[in-house]
């Protein structure tokens, strides 16, 4: 699908955030992939927000993790753009983030390859004339029954 601006950038993340909200998975890993200025932290702004956080969502290239504790989750937004060498990530203690209950979001997920649990949606932003290409990816049964309750659009 083509997303015009940030706002349906935005409005995708929702879309998201109500499929999580009626399937109720124990935990979910979404990966958030693409180039830089694609939207991967728009769309995480969207999917917090229509989870009830109020006020700013930072993009958390600095501090590689912002949690959240909205609707009943913890939600962990990971940004690691910065980690040059996946194992790092065994010394920052992000193994945690990722324990049952839990929902993360993975911005510039293979810069932990080999070091993170697999997704179980990939999200794909691609800059194209127009806007922005989505596209999804559900390799487990979890990820498949979100994205199947997705809203229409």
């Amino acid at each position: 699908m083509i997303l015009a601006d940030p706002l349906a950038t935005r409005d995708e993340g929702a879309r998201l955030a109500a499929a999580l909200q009626a399937v109720r998975p124990s935990q979910l890993t979404v990966y958030l992939e693409g180039d830089l200025g694609a939207g991967k932290t728009t769309l995480a702004r969207g999917f917090l927000e229509a989870l009830g956080h109020k006020g700013r969502v930072p993009s958390p290239t600095y501090t590689l993790v912002e949690p959240y504790s909205l609707s009943g989750y913890r939600i962990y937004h990971v940004d690691l753009y910065r980690i040059r060498d996946a194992r790092e990530l065994e010394h920052l203690g992000l193994a945690e983030q990722f324990e049952s209950g839990a929902v993360t979001l993975v911005e510039w997920p293979e810069h932990g390859d080999g070091h993170l649990p697999p997704a179980d949606i990939r999200v794909r932003l691609i800059s194209v004339p127009g806007g922005r290409s989505l596209t999804y990816e559900a390799p487990t049964d979890s990820g498949r029954l979100v994205v199947a309750k997705m809203p229409s659009r």
